[in-house]
């Protein structure tokens, strides 16, 4: 692996960092007071953001946009999670990468419109009793002749509010295991308006204000087979081609935050003068920046060595997790930390900490949970050993 950033990412870096000082920094008081994204500033930075070409950053080549590798792409996403949620992921959107399983009539209608900014997905599977167990899922798609008909449930869905059209994954069918009976998933288009589909106000939520979840109604939905994303009961299939890298990039936009809080600390541990000297010579504190900033390090080259590893080929289940456990967890303590150095300002929404810490608190539930990502690590070791 080579440690040294190339011309060209250093270039995306400064390129990112700039963009969210100048473009997305100045209206964060203005979200976390409201909780609300202006339609007419989404726009305003929305533009600015494709004439950066920083917009849809995330796709290739193939279909007009940057293609940056995983690596790249990572240190990109680091960039813009310095900035509150809901302006770096509505303004600088990033498609999905699941949209370029589509079809060509899939992509003229969905992917390409995204990508010019016309056009914002969601994502649909988890559902009142099914989050982590997607198996369990409970909402049905049944075929009818040539059609499909959808019922069923989702919640906590982001920004479904504000998207043209979610991808429904719904239990298709089932099929019989050695270990009993296995669902099969497929995966739908369903754009907004489709008669039966609604979307319904979902929940308060501590973390990311602006950045909005939803309650989406399947009631005797019927679309045809062209809805269908990838091959029918291929639904698990399709997610795990093409979404296996979202881990990697909830680590990187927490090593954004991380390093953003980590800063404040060590500016306020310099300047801030009790009993004579500043805080920062007191050894309660200056190990807390230490402990602070090697947490961040170790979190950083486990993101990045997976993403090394996801381009080459060779990055495992266990390295993705890896990387957005540490990357979620350490994001949690340098927080917490940071506002602790800084006594009760830290608490105050003159400074980004308490968002920060707040926000951080989804981090290690949403993308799967700390439980889940040591689950995987765990099982991926005791299966080397026949476990």
């Amino acid at each position: 692996m080579q440690f040294a950033l190339t011309e060209e990412q250093r270039l995306i870096i400064d390129t990112t960092r700039a963009f969210v000082e100048n473009e997305l920094y100045p209206h964060e008081a203005e979200v976390e007071r409201t909780g609300h994204l202006r339609p007419d500033l989404v726009k305003e930075i929305q533009a600015k953001a494709i004439a950066a070409g920083l917009y849809a950053a995330n796709m290739p080549e193939e279909v007009g946009c940057a293609g940056l590798d995983t690596l790249t792409w990572l240190l990109y996403e680091r960039e813009l999670g310095r900035a509150n949620y809901a302006l770096h992921w509505t303004c600088v959107a990033r498609p999905s990468n699941i949209l370029l399983a589509g079809t060509e009539e899939q992509r003229q209608r969905y992917l390409y419109p995204c990508i010019r900014g016309e056009k914002w997905d969601c994502l649909a599977m988890t559902e009142p009793g099914a989050g982590s167990d997607l198996r369990g899922m409970k909402a049905t798609a049944r075929q009818d002749g040539d059609d499909w008909i959808l019922n069923g449930t989702k919640h906590f869905i982001s920004h479904a509010d504000t998207a043209d059209f979610t991808i429904a994954f719904m239990a298709s069918g089932e099929v019989q295991t050695p270990h009993g009976p296995k669902k099969l998933i497929t995966a739908f288009f369903v754009d907004k308006g489709t008669p039966g589909f609604s979307v319904r106000d979902g929940y308060r939520n501590v973390s990311h204000r602006g950045y909005t979840n939803a309650i989406l109604d399947f009631d005797n939905v019927r679309l045809p087979a062209s809805q269908v994303l990838g091959e029918s009961h291929k639904g698990f299939e399709v997610a795990n081609s093409w979404l296996g890298a979202t881990r990697l990039q909830v680590a990187a936009t927490c090593l954004g935050r991380a390093d953003r809080a980590l800063g404040h600390a060590i500016s306020y541990a310099a300047e801030r003068k009790q009993f004579g000297q500043q805080i920062g010579k007191f050894q309660g504190i200056s190990f807390k920046l230490a402990d602070m900033a090697t947490e961040l390090k170790a979190a950083e080259l486990l993101t990045l060595s997976a993403g090394w590893h996801y381009d080459q080929g060779t990055a495992t289940e266990a390295d993705m997790s890896m990387a957005k456990l540490k990357a979620t967890e350490a994001l949690a303590m340098i927080a917490d930390e940071a506002i602790q150095i800084h006594g009760g300002m830290g608490l105050m929404d003159d400074l980004p900490l308490e968002r920060i810490w707040r926000d951080a608190r989804v981090e290690r539930i949403w993308e799967g949970t700390s439980e889940i990502q040591r689950h995987i690590i765990s099982r991926e070791l005791l299966r080397a050993v026949g476990g």
